[in-house]
């Protein structure tokens, strides 16, 4: 955990306090994590496993928009606003995470002020992940946008995408038979292999040229 994501690029003192302070958790595959209009709570830290990611606005229902990355942190939103949970956070395979609960937040802060710099770094990051969904997003061409969202699922690690097609397609915004003859034409391509219930990517950088318009039509 201080090796990648939001902690390696802050004060040695600071990251060794969120890891001494932090609680370990372990999430079942299908567990939530939190719910959106959750009561105000500290911050997770992906260890290891999968996480999804959903978010609304206000009276929407929450939809699949991304999974979180090893090393990265999420929650700082109701350490900075002190309002209700704005996102659903629930495990996709069995997962470890750390927790830092939101009075050890409040508790450290009271001390430095830097702290709160520094979770408003975790929300920054959070933004620009959110920056490159969007862009992927405004593809007009829904292969170009399936191609996006399964390059970025290889930020996870070398692992099957514990995806459905059906939720590939939420995160692309695309029909399912669409994503079916996306994952079709990648697979006799060479950039991906599919088998039941399992997809696994390999060759992301094809993926990525394609998804931006710079690899075959």
């Amino acid at each position: 955990m201080g090796e990648q994501g939001w902690l390696p690029s802050l004060p040695e003192a600071f990251r060794s306090e969120v890891l001494r302070r932090s609680v370990l958790l372990h999430f079942a595959a299908g567990e939530p994590v939190f719910h959106l209009d959750d009561p105000p709570g500290g911050i997770y830290g992906l260890v290891s496993g999968t996480v999804s990611v959903s978010l609304a606005p206000a009276g929407a229902t929450p939809r699949l928009i991304l999974l979180g990355v090893p090393g990265h942190w999420t929650g700082e939103g109701c350490f900075l606003t002190r309002k209700p949970r704005k996102a659903e956070l629930r495990a996709v395979v069995e997962t470890t995470m750390l927790h830092l609960p939101l009075d050890a937040m409040d508790q450290m802060a009271a001390r430095d002020p830097a702290v709160t710099h520094h979770v408003a770094l975790m929300l920054m990051m959070t933004v620009e992940f959110l920056f490159r969904v969007i862009h992927d997003l405004q593809k007009p061409e829904a292969d170009r946008r399936i191609a996006s969202v399964l390059q970025r699922t290889t930020w996870i690690g070398e692992v099957p995408i514990p995806l459905t097609q059906s939720e590939v397609g939420v995160m692309a915004n695309a029909s399912r038979k669409q994503v079916n003859a996306a994952i079709r034409r990648f697979s006799e391509a060479g950039w991906l292999t599919n088998t039941y219930r399992s997809i696994t990517i390999t060759d992301p950088g094809a993926l990525r040229r394609f998804a931006e318009g710079d690899g075959t039509d």
